[in-house]
């Protein structure tokens, strides 16, 4: 559309959208094929920190069978304005891991609260490895 227009984000303007928190989606190559998962998130420590239940199917996607072992993922946050046509997207690629029993002190400082209802006491955190973004507005 000509009255569009798409402006690439560096890094620190992406991480300033997400700072905030809120709800994200988490992709990756699940037991049954790709999965989207949508999950409350807090940007912290240079990660970003959610919540799931011990045994889930997300909990039991990302685990590896190897002590120490990450699992790749993308993580993406937006926000969308239909009707002004307009709004920005942040998409973090890198490994995700189960936060041992040193970090959970952290990972509780981060706040997150699950939207989902019942016990979610598993932290994971996913570390970038790449951060871009977009916006689309007005040309």
């Amino acid at each position: 559309m000509p009255d569009r227009a798409i402006e690439e984000l560096d890094e620190a303007e992406s991480l300033r959208l997400i700072s905030p928190g809120g709800i994200g989606r988490i992709a990756y190559a699940g037991r049954f094929g790709l999965a989207v998962l949508p999950v409350n998130y807090k940007w912290h420590d240079g990660a970003i920190v959610f919540r799931t239940a011990e045994h889930s199917a997300l909990d039991e996607d990302l685990r590896t069978g190897i002590a120490h072992a990450e699992y790749k993922v993308a993580f993406e946050i937006d926000d969308i304005d239909l009707a002004g046509r307009r709004g920005w997207s942040v998409l973090i690629q890198g490994p995700a891991h189960h936060v041992t029993e040193a970090e959970r002190a952290s990972a509780i400082q981060a706040g997150v609260e699950p939207l989902a209802p019942g016990k979610r006491e598993l932290f994971v955190r996913i570390v970038p490895s790449r951060i871009t973004g977009r916006r689309i507005g007005p040309g």
